[in-house]
């Protein structure tokens, strides 16, 4: 099966929830293009009010590691063990972190 010509992009879609700082992933869809994307998304993702921003990334655009390379991967920061928080000592009164 080959790709029809007609077929517009797949757009990755990115919510702020109203309570969150982060973005989080829910979902894809396709549109033509970015603003098309964007008010795609807005109708599909936050039906209810819940999100307060939409990111849409073209999912061509997206690079990914490869899950069967993470032991090389992530190995080098096994040595950078100043990385870790077990050197510092925390106040009492700083609290939660």
């Amino acid at each position: 099966m080959t790709k029809s010509r007609t077929e517009w992009p797949l757009w990755e879609i990115f919510i702020r929830g109203q309570h969150g700082m982060s973005h989080r992933h829910v979902g894809s869809l396709h549109a033509q293009d970015a603003d098309a994307a964007v008010r795609n998304a807005r109708d599909v993702y936050t039906r209810r009010n819940e999100g307060v921003s939409i990111w849409v990334v073209p999912s061509a655009s997206i690079t990914a590691s490869d899950p069967d390379a993470k032991g090389a991967l992530y190995e080098p920061s096994h040595s950078k063990v100043y990385r870790h928080p077990t050197f510092f000592d925390i106040p009492d009164d700083v609290g939660h972190m």
